[in-house]
């Protein structure tokens, strides 16, 4: 019997990665859980993140920039066995040329809290993380405790704690991007 597998995608991480090594490829995100999960059972697919920042008078380019974002979630919703959990982002003032700071809020606690409830409700056996960043470690560290294997998909530099906690590691490469295109 193969085993089941919940999918936690930082989706920040992964369209960074995605613009800066694949030139901003569009992806099919069913392939993409159905490859990332291999044999395995996907019991579901999480997708965290922000949505675009509005300010109180909103420019037509923050509205449109949200809109899509919308409609992009929308789209992963409908996937079979996706969930979409949303954060915030919160202005943090200007930077030193007076462009706006802006600080995703809630995504990696959520992203943790659900990797571990599952973990200790043993409703999977493995866990991949489509993510680089060290804050997801103790996360980690406790579903590793509950017996679950964690897999690790990254792009070129991942946290190197991160990388070493998780019992297997997988490069996102130009094949594997080919392979899940829209």
């Amino acid at each position: 019997m193969p085993s089941r597998v919940a999918i936690f995608i930082d989706g920040a991480y992964l369209q960074k990665v995605v613009a800066e090594e694949f030139q901003h490829a569009r992806l099919d995100f069913d392939s993409l859980s159905r490859a990332i999960a291999g044999e395995a059972e996907i019991l579901r697919t999480y997708y965290y993140n922000c949505p675009p920042y509005q300010g109180v008078s909103s420019a037509q380019e923050e509205s449109d920039r949200y809109s899509r974002f919308r409609s992009f979630v929308i789209a992963l919703e409908r996937l079979p066995r996706y969930s979409v959990r949303l954060g915030r982002l919160a202005y943090r003032g200007n930077d030193s040329s007076g462009n706006p700071i802006f600080e995703q809020k809630q995504v990696d606690i959520l992203l943790g809290v659900d990797l571990v409830q599952l973990a200790t409700k043993q409703v999977i056996q493995e866990a991949v993380l489509v993510a680089g960043d060290s804050d997801f470690i103790p996360a980690v560290t406790s579903a590793k405790f509950e017996g679950v294997l964690v897999r690790l998909f990254h792009g070129l530099n991942p946290h190197n704690e991160l990388w070493q906690e998780c019992d297997e590691r997988t490069r996102i490469t130009e094949e594997f991007i080919n392979a899940v295109r829209l």
